[in-house]
């Protein structure tokens, strides 16, 4: 793509063709298989930011894992998808330091979120998805409701556990627990009960293992530990990611581009 145009720019360059945004798939002959599926393809954090979030959190002694339980709430699928931070209380008493991701937390989710000292609110510094890029790339896991968190998480080819409802948005498809666009991605989905509680639960136990199978990584400077502990975990088979597919030259599809709306809105 060599130029790209706000919605409602004044004056549209001349073009010889036009094709609509969810119907490039179409036009490329895109199937599940063909997917390309590196495990990130966005540009790398700048270091300095990933720095400024390593000195905030302090020292990584333990498991790290960033939280997000809720999106838009104007959104016309929010009842389903949000849920309240009090929810994911059976998680929270397990050996991990967890810290909120959480954009604009609702009242209730204040009143709790102040009451629990052994999670870490940063969202004063969230002030873009650059900043929240260099967050998680300073965690080991980020578990989320279906909000952008999880597509710039999966973009950036950092672990990310997706809890999902029981009809979800069709870019997750239907009865798999990974994803063609996120290999770096788990999903856990309602049963047909379309209770959060299960699922939850099953997180809990999965991450416990995780944490249980941890150790700390020396400290370097720069990206290079975060990037050696995904390795390492994904070869560790750890977070039910796959490997990374085989390197191509087309440029990857994102679920963006199977929506006329962008993949990054809550």
């Amino acid at each position: 793509m060599s130029q790209g145009l706000p919605r409602g720019f004044p004056v549209v360059p001349a073009f010889d063709v036009h094709c609509p945004l969810s119907s490039l798939p179409l036009a490329f002959h895109t199937r599940l298989e063909t997917i390309p599926a590196p495990v990130a393809y966005l540009p790398a954090v700048p270091q300095a930011r990933c720095e400024e979030w390593q000195s905030r959190l302090g020292s990584h002694n333990r498991f790290r894992v960033g939280l997000v339980w809720s999106g838009n709430r104007i959104h016309k699928n929010d009842h389903n998808r949000s849920i309240a931070l009090q929810a994911l209380s059976p998680i929270l008493d397990l050996d991990a330091t967890f810290v909120s991701l959480q954009k604009e937390p609702r009242d209730q989710d204040m009143v709790f979120l102040r009451e629990r000292a052994d999670i870490l609110d940063v969202s004063e510094h969230l002030t873009d998805f650059v900043a929240t890029a260099a967050l998680v790339s300073c965690l080991d896991l980020v578990i989320t409701v279906d909000t952008s968190v999880a597509h710039l998480v999966g973009a950036l080819g950092c672990p990310v556990w997706i809890m999902l409802p029981f009809t979800p948005d069709y870019r997750w498809l239907l009865d798999r627990d990974d994803s063609p666009w996120y290999p770096t991605a788990r999903l856990f989905r309602q049963t047909e009960t379309r209770d959060y509680a299960p699922v939850i639960d099953r997180i809990r136990t999965e991450l416990q293992n995780l944490i249980g199978a941890w150790r700390p990584a020396p400290e370097v400077d720069g990206n290079a530990t975060v990037i050696d502990r995904i390795r390492a975990e994904l070869q560790k088979n750890l977070i039910g990611a796959r490997p990374p597919a085989p390197e191509v030259a087309e440029a990857p599809l994102a679920p963006s581009a199977l929506s006329d709306k962008p993949a990054l809105t809550s």
